[in-house]
């Protein structure tokens, strides 16, 4: 629903694009009655969930471990299986046009309002103040760790391996070649080794290619982990409170799953209204029985929390706009033509962050 104040704009447009975040300058000018159109935004939540899979694959020669190397059964994977956790749970506001909330308002014609500033989607940024938009957050690149040495299987099987004629024969000569390699390892580390590296950039070459013989020799007793990050994105855009309800399903062994598919435990979202505009809203009716002038948003407060069953995982304060009021900037607030009224918003929120005078 549209909503038309007796006002009248012009629109003359400057794009600006500064930290990605494009806005659009509009100076009023006698020749379109000095008017804009600029839509409050509400809040949505956006749900970030982390989830790790990991997926074991047991040796083939995982029953000699112990035997042959002394690895205890809880040191191998004994059998296939993959297997989700989650990770992380993270909820953020984010501000969105509101197209049922849109305006157009207008000043009298001798009213001090140069421009405004709006974003590219309509949100009000500033009234008769430059607008620099904050610049984006970035992350934090950690520096990933030196790659290790990777060989193929192939070529570290020696002859006697492959003739070996038993899965217990094969077991038995590679428990050996481990030893041996070990045992080579130790020779250079204590320097008694018949041919030691020229210098320290050769020892690490050689220390790490003997590494990587024993990782695929080991791989044959104790299996293999791999761990595979998933990262999913939910939308909620509340218009009311939530108790308890479920925003998505956790299977241990199919990881996110829908809310209807009982293989998962549910995780459930509570969003508790704060009652934080109650009073503002209450003023707001007395100061004003119209809505002539600007119109923008008094933000309610909610406290939002998520949980695995009786297990929390998440608990924030934030703005929801749908919780809240609208209030109005009255025309005679811009009517002084010797200091024009500065006003700047939030507009993610619609709301005022700043009024100069």
């Amino acid at each position: 629903m549209k909503k038309y104040l007796s006002f009248a704009f012009c629109l003359l447009f400057f794009t600006a694009l500064q930290a990605q975040t494009q806005v659009v300058k509009i100076s009023a000018l006698k020749a379109n009655d000095y008017g804009v159109e600029y839509v409050l935004p509400k809040t949505e939540l956006l749900v970030d969930v982390d989830y790790i899979e990991l997926q074991r694959k047991a040796g083939p020669y995982a029953r000699y471990a112990y035997n042959y190397l002394g690895i205890a059964d809880a040191d191998a994977v004994l059998e296939d299986q993959t297997i989700f956790t989650l990770d992380r749970v993270e909820v953020t506001e984010k501000g969105v046009p509101n197209r049922e909330q849109s305006y157009l308002v207008s000043f009298k014609v001798k009213t001090t309002a140069p421009y405004v500033y709006l974003t590219e989607d309509g949100l009000l940024c500033t009234i008769n103040a430059n607008y620099e938009p904050e610049a984006p957050v970035v992350a934090k690149v950690e520096k990933s760790a030196e790659p290790k040495i990777e060989i193929n299987p192939q070529s570290v099987y020696t002859e006697e391996y492959l003739r070996a004629g038993s899965v217990s024969k094969m077991a038995e000569v590679a428990a050996k070649n481990i030893y041996k390699i070990r045992e080579s390892r130790q020779d250079i580390l204590t320097g008694e080794a018949d041919e030691m590296p020229k210098d320290g950039e050769a020892m690490k070459l050689v220390l790490g290619n003997l590494e990587a013989q024993e990782s695929v020799w080991m791989r044959l007793f104790v299996g293999t982990q791999k761990t595979v990050k998933h990262h999913k994105q939910l939308t909620i855009t509340p218009s009311k409170e939530w108790d308890s309800e479920p925003i998505f399903r956790f299977s241990k062994f199919a990881g996110i799953v829908d809310t209807d598919d009982l293989s998962g435990r549910p995780i459930n979202l509570t969003i508790k209204d704060l009652k934080f505009a109650e009073i503002s809203e209450q003023n707001s009716k007395k100061k004003s029985k119209s809505n002539a002038g600007i119109i923008y948003n008094v933000p309610g407060k909610a406290k939002v929390t998520i949980a695995d069953g009786n297990t929390p995982l998440y608990s924030k304060f934030i703005n929801v706009i749908q919780f809240g009021s609208t209030q109005v900037l009255v025309p005679s607030l811009f009517e002084d033509n010797k200091k024009p009224v500065q006003v700047y918003f939030y507009p993610h929120l619609g709301s005022i962050k700043q009024i100069i005078q």
